[in-house]
C-alpha cells in the first residue's frame, strides 16, 4: 500500500490563489487555514464533559479571498462546481450546497455574537480528507471563523472560535458534536497531542517527537453519515445513564463525574444499553488520562495498549465500530513493533489510528494491502502524520 503524500501548505495556499484569481479576476489579501484531526484516544468522551487526546494532521483547509465591498458573500470551492452567493444575515438558513452551510453557520455566529462580518469572496481548498473521521468538517469551520477574524479586524479568545464552529455543526449541520474538533484545530500545538478536558476547555500539550515512532491514520473508505439516528441516540442514552447516576449522587453533572463503581451500583436501575453507554464512557476517560500519562514518559506499550482496549470498548459498549474498522485493527495488532490501533472519529466507518514503531511501517502497509481489500473489496488508503500546528491566518503582499 503506497501512502498518501503530505502536501506542503505552500502549495495548498498556492492552489487557492490561483483558483481565487481565476474565479473573481482579482488578487487577494487573507490566506487562514486550520488543519483535520486525528483522535488518539478519547472517544465519544467531548458531549460526556470528559477528556480527549486529540492532534491536528499536517493536512489543512485554506481559505483565500477578501472583502469584496459589496452586500453579498461570494463562496467557490476547489471540490465542487458553482459558486454560492448569500447575504451576511442573523438570519441565514441552511440549504444547498450542504457544504457551504458550515460556512454560513459561522458567519450566523459572529453576527449574532456581536462581531461584524463584511461581505467577501473566498475560495476553499482542502487537502484533509472527507468522511474519513478525520474533522474536515471543523477545520472548514475554524479556518473560515480565522479568515473571518482576519477581514473583519476581530481578536477572539481560541475557545470562542471554536465554540462558534460547534454552534455551526449543531444548527447547520444537525450534527450535535462536543468540542474536540473545533478546539484541536484551532489550539494545536506542533509536535503535541492536547490533553483537552471538554468541560472547561481547558487544555495540556503532550509532546510526541520521538523519530523512532510514527502515527498511520489510515482510512477503510467506508463512509458514513453521523447526522442520521446514531449519534443523536448515543448521546441520549448517555443522558439516560446520568439521570439515573445522579439520583445516586446529585453531585454528578456529566458521566465524567462519575466512577465505575458508582455506575455498577445503580447498574439494575437503567437499561441494558444505557449502562455499557456509560461505562464505555467512564472508562474512556480513565484510559484517555493514563495514556496521556504514558506518552509523556515516551512509554509507548502502555499507551498502545490503552489505545486497544478503547477500541473494543467502542465495539463492544458503545457499539458504534463496523467490520471494516475491526479488521483494520486487527491486521495491526498482528504486526510485530506495532503499540496500538483503534477506530477514531464518529465511527460507522472511516480511520483507524495506530501508534508504532517506524521501523515496523512497511509490514504493516503490506498487510493492509493483502488482506484488507481481499476480505472486504475495498482498497484502503493511508498516510503518515506528525502532530501539526492549529489555525492561523497571513496577509498577502
Amino acid at each position: 500500500m503506497k501512502l498518501l503524500p503530505t502536501t506542503p501548505l505552500e502549495e495548498v495556499e498556492q492552489r487557492g490563489v490561483s483558483l481565487f484569481k481565476k474565479t473573481f479576476d482579482s488578487d487577494p489579501q487573507i490566506v487562514a487555514h486550520a488543519p483535520g484531526r486525528v483522535n488518539l484516544i478519547g472517544e465519544h468522551t467531548d458531549y460526556n464533559e470528559g477528556f480527549v487526546l486529540p492532534l491536528a494532521l499536517e493536512m489543512q483547509t485554506v481559505i483565500v479571498g477578501k472583502k469584496n465591498g459589496k452586500d453579498t458573500c461570494r463562496v467557490a470551492s476547489e471540490a465542487f462546481e458553482g459558486l454560492v452567493e448569500f447575504k451576511p444575515s442573523k438570519d441565514l438558513k441552511p440549504g444547498d450546497p450542504l457544504w457551504s452551510n458550515y460556512i454560513k453557520g459561522v458567519v450566523v455566529n459572529f453576527l449574532r455574537n456581536g462581531y461584524d462580518v463584511p461581505a467577501f469572496d473566498a475560495v476553499v481548498v482542502s487537502e484533509v480528507p472527507v468522511g474519513g473521521g478525520v474533522s474536515s468538517s471543523a477545520s472548514l469551520e475554524v479556518a473560515f471563523a480565522t479568515f473571518i477574524e482576519a477581514i473583519g479586524h476581530h481578536h477572539l479568545e481560541p475557545s470562542k472560535k471554536a465554540l462558534f464552529g460547534q454552534a455551526a455543526e449543531h444548527e447547520f449541520a444537525n450534527m450535535p458534536c462536543g468540542i474536540m474538533d473545533q478546539l484541536i484545530s484551532e489550539c494545536a500545538m506542533r509536535d503535541c497531542a492536547l490533553l483537552i478536558d471538554c468541560r472547561s476547555l481547558a487544555f495540556e500539550p503532550v509532546e510526541m517527537k520521538d523519530p523512532n515512532t510514527c502515527i498511520l491514520v489510515c482510512n477503510s473508505n467506508v463512509k458514513h453519515q453521523l447526522s442520521g439516528s446514531e449519534y443523536p441516540l448515543r448521546k441520549q442514552q448517555c443522558k439516560d445513564a446520568l439521570t439515573v447516576l445522579q439520583s445516586l449522587d446529585p453531585k454528578i453533572t456529566s458521566l465524567r463525574d462519575a466512577s465505575l463503581e458508582q455506575l455498577n451500583e445503580v447498574k439494575d436501575r437503567m437499561s441494558e444499553v444505557a449502562y455499557r453507554r456509560a461505562r464505555h464512557v467512564i472508562s474512556e476517560n480513565d484510559r484517555t488520562l493514563e495514556a496521556a500519562k504514558y506518552l509523556r514518559k515516551n512509554e509507548y506499550e502502555k499507551a498502545g495498549k490503552l489505545m486497544t482496549e478503547s477500541h473494543f470498548s467502542l465495539k463492544n459498549d458503545y457499539e458504534v465500530s463496523c467490520k471494516e474498522l475491526d479488521f483494520l485493527v486487527d491486521l495491526a495488532m498482528g504486526v510485530p513493533g506495532v503499540y496500538g490501533s483503534r477506530m477514531t472519529g464518529g465511527g460507522f466507518g472511516g480511520c483507524t489510528v495506530t501508534l508504532l514503531k517506524i521501523s515496523s511501517l512497511s509490514s504493516l502497509l503490506d498487510k493492509f494491502e493483502q488482506e484488507y481489500e481481499k476480505h472486504t473489496g475495498i482498497t484502503a488508503t493511508a498516510f503518515v502524520t506528525r502532530p501539526g500546528s492549529g489555525a492561523s491566518y497571513k496577509k498577502l503582499e
